[in-house]
């Protein structure tokens, strides 16, 4: 099946139309494409170091303690045994990025010496993830004394009244149980 020399003009008419519509943005189109931009997520890498971590570090401590209190280090080079580095970064956009290093030296197990970055608080922290955030006016929660007491009354119940509480039936529990796993032969 061969197409017609007029089918043939229809669609090279219909492909020229497509193209040159799509060239023709003109202002108000290229503002509308520059309102909608994709979501970017907040990108937080590595161990987040605050103040208060970095104020109980101290020379002589043994290195567990170390991991307890910092986590696993985000680098662990074979060929610096004694030395643990953490590495944290948080991108969001239209920001500058963060970055914050803490590096800890050990001598026989036991912290030596640490160089740090200055470490926010975790208060400070917590604030810079949260502020994109609109603060809303959070209502307060008041009750008249006249509500309180039309409350007080609805949830009195006479006690005499045997369908005001409904008496709750606890099956026996069973003298023993079956075992967790198969008899061995």
């Amino acid at each position: 099946m061969h197409a017609t020399p007029v089918l043939k003009s229809l669609l090279l008419l219909a492909i020229s139309a497509g193209l040159a519509a799509c060239s023709s943005f003109d202002g108000a189109s290229n503002r509308l494409a520059s309102i909608v931009t994709p979501y970017q997520i907040d990108v937080v890498q590595g161990n987040v170091i605050t103040r208060e971590q970095v104020d109980i570090l101290r020379a002589g401590l043994p290195r567990q303690s170390v991991r307890d209190l910092l986590g696993t280090p985000l680098l662990q080079s074979v060929f610096h045994a004694d030395r643990w580095d953490y590495v944290f970064s948080f991108r969001r956009k239209g920001e500058e990025p963060q970055l914050r290093r803490l590096t800890v030296y050990f001598k026989d197990d036991v912290v030596e010496r640490f160089e740090a970055d200055p470490m926010p608080t975790e208060a400070e922290f917590v604030a810079s993830l949260d502020n994109q955030r609109k603060s809303a006016k959070v209502p307060e929660l008041e009750a008249s004394e006249e509500a309180l007491k039309a409350f007080a009354q609805a949830s009195k119940r006479p006690a005499s009244d045997p369908s005001a509480t409904p008496a709750r039936v606890v099956p026996p529990l069973p003298a023993s149980y079956p075992p967790l796993e198969p008899a061995k032969p």
